[in-house]
């Protein structure tokens, strides 16, 4: 029995080439259907929920807002582009974004929480419960029982863990820490909300700390010696060793011989 001749060399690369063209051609067509279906109307993006916290911003206008810069339709609009657009509204700290088929999107926030009033007054910023700074109207903030915070920008979130660190402290003399901040050289200034002064110095938080609670634990003895009370105080300084300076109604003592305060 005489064995079949072998296919010779060229007509397989003809077929072989001819198949590959075929499932190219039939790929490139599937491609152009789809690509033709998905741009269909029946996909145009037709709504958006939001959901989440929208305390601050109207579910209305934000969907106005954010919808003008939608571009494609519900397969092809850009997620990201979507999360960004909300996330640039004020108020809006974070945006997560889905599809909901067949022409909607889904948009749950999460609004900034304002914790404290952040720089020099006058500027409209604001720190929220994670020590982030944001911009926004403070008038919207709702409480104006906020402390005041500052410092260089990427020490926000010390200066908002110092500040509720030292807040307890002050509790049991009825005294309200008002204002706090950090210098670009790591002295640290707390005011009270009867506008007296106390220069705490550098350190970590625990020789803040130690400091402060010296300082609060005899004031109260030393303001009656003169007669008169904690609010008399204007100005502490508790850059000492073995002391603090007290300024009081334009009397000026101490607890103890003070040396040279020591830059801390």
């Amino acid at each position: 029995m005489r064995k079949p001749l072998a296919m010779p060399v060229d007509v397989k690369l003809m077929n072989m080439t001819a198949s590959v063209l075929f499932v190219g051609m039939a790929v490139a067509l599937l491609a152009s259907v789809l690509w033709w279906g998905l741009r269909q109307p029946v996909f145009a993006i037709r709504g958006i929920s939001v959901l989440g916290d929208v305390t601050h911003n109207n579910v209305v206008t934000l969907n106005a807002n954010v919808g003008a810069k939608l571009r494609g339709n519900f397969f092809t609009v850009d997620l990201m582009e979507v999360k960004s657009a909300f996330e640039s509204v004020p108020w809006v700290r974070r945006a997560e974004v889905r599809r909901e088929f067949p022409n909607r999107l889904r948009v749950v926030l999460q609004e900034h929480q304002a914790a404290a009033f952040w720089g020099p007054d006058g500027e409209s910023k604001l720190l929220n419960n994670y020590g982030e700074i944001f911009e926004a109207n403070v008038d919207e903030a709702g409480r104006e029982d906020l402390p005041h915070l500052n410092g260089p920008i990427d020490e926000a979130g010390q200066v908002l863990g110092m500040y509720r660190t030292l807040v307890p402290l002050f509790e049991p003399l009825d005294a309200t820490l008002e204002d706090l901040s950090l210098s670009n050289r790591g002295g640290w200034l707390a005011k009270t909300e009867s506008g007296a002064e106390i220069e705490l110095g550098r350190g970590n938080a625990d020789d803040v700390v130690r400091r402060l609670q010296r300082f609060l634990s005899t004031v109260t003895q030393v303001t009656s010696q003169y007669g008169r009370t904690l609010d008399a105080v204007e100005r502490a300084d508790l850059r000492y060793d073995e002391g603090y300076a007290l300024r009081m109604n334009g009397v000026t003592t101490v607890t103890s011989p003070l040396p040279t305060p020591r830059k801390k």
